[in-house]
């Protein structure tokens, strides 16, 4: 195709939506994707509960997973393929991975590099649904790490519990990645002797953050608000409400 002046267009709608959504434990996160409109799940984890929603068997192996987004392929009326959670599916690509590949092969962060080549047939799965009109929502669980910041001393924030090419590879690839929380307010307290203690209470309130912070990452393509209640709607109805002007890479 010949790249001229004619090839210049302006993107008026919005595609399908990439979510990333991390968290700390039993927040929510699957109760949250079961608030998308008609979604179906692939489960790499047995974690439900009781929650009432169409899934694939749980997936034992990678070509499990495959096997799930290459049927999605095919005429349903499922409009949200949810993948829950992406860090045991990075063990089953690292269960393939360990069973192709001997020690010397992976060494010298070879096998980091394998790792994404495999994530990157995952993504291009979910890139040929959101062509048909899906949106994807991926959940991952959290953790704390170091992050060695070029421009001020290390500090530690939450992020996604994956490898860290891998999870790279995975922000770039979604429109919102989100933080879920409680939220948390500081109080400090006098206990005399001129000592004073800080306390973190939280108010039991679920909030999605979705700007990056020195807690935490995260990002959006939607010009959200910073943060927002921890359920479906609100996130559905902070992105429906951008407007192309509003729309922007983060």
């Amino acid at each position: 195709m010949a790249i001229n002046l004619q090839a210049i267009s302006r993107n008026t709608t919005l595609q399908p939506p990439r979510i990333m959504i991390y968290s700390v434990h039993g927040i929510g996160k699957t109760t949250f994707a079961a608030g998308s409109p008609s979604p179906i799940f692939i489960l790499t984890e047995d974690g439900l509960g009781k929650l009432e929603v169409d899934h694939f068997p749980l997936a034992t192996k990678l070509s499990d997973v495959h096997d799930a987004l290459a049927a999605l392929k095919g005429e349903h009326d499922f409009q949200t393929v949810v993948i829950d959670s992406l860090d045991w599916l990075d063990n089953l690509i690292w269960q393939d991975i360990n069973a192709k590949y001997d020690e010397k092969a992976l060494g010298f962060g070879k096998g980091a590099v394998i790792a994404a080549d495999y994530w990157r047939k995952i993504l291009d799965g979910i890139n040929d649904l959101r062509a048909r009109g899906m949106a994807s929502i991926l959940l991952a669980h959290s953790e704390i790490k170091r992050f060695d910041s070029p421009e001020v001393d290390p500090f530690e924030r939450y992020q996604p519990k994956l490898q860290g090419r891998s999870s790279a590879l995975l922000q770039e690839f979604c429109d919102v990645v989100g933080f879920a929380n409680y939220k948390t307010t500081v109080k400090t307290a006098d206990v005399g002797f001129n000592n004073k203690v800080t306390r973190g209470i939280s108010t039991g309130e679920r909030l999605l953050y979705t700007s990056e912070k020195p807690a935490y990452l995260a990002k959006n393509r939607y010009s959200l608000p910073d943060s927002l209640p921890f359920d479906w709607q609100s996130l559905a109805d902070a992105m429906t409400t951008a407007t192309p002007n509003q729309t922007k890479g983060k």
